[in-house]
């Protein structure tokens, strides 16, 4: 999930991660994680093992996929990306399902 704040709503973080904020935690489909803390979008991510990557040039902050584990993606699957292309069009990733991709990520540590 891609957000430009860090004060994400539940609804958004549902709509963007999957996971449904209900009062016993964090759920996707039968799984729950507690949030003791309560919900906030940093606090959810941390307890989900999602990596939070903040941009300081495009002030756009990302929240990665969950690793409950720590060490391994619960699934493969990549959510829909929205991102500007190189003219400002908005480009969608799920415009090339079916198609092999190849995503090239670059980090400067």
């Amino acid at each position: 999930m891609i957000t430009n704040t860090r004060d994400v709503s539940a609804e958004d973080f549902a709509a963007g991660t999957g996971w449904e904020i209900k009062p016993e935690g964090a759920c996707k489909g039968e799984v729950c994680v507690p949030l003791p803390d309560g919900y906030s979008a940093s606090n959810a991510a941390e307890r989900l093992g999602m990596a939070v990557v903040e941009s300081e040039t495009d002030g756009l902050i990302a929240f990665g996929p969950e690793s409950l584990n720590g060490r391994a993606l619960v699934t493969a699957a990549v959510p829909d990306i929205v991102l500007p292309d190189l003219d400002g069009n908005e480009f969608h990733l799920s415009s090339l399902r079916g198609k092999k991709v190849v995503v090239v990520a670059w980090a400067p540590y």
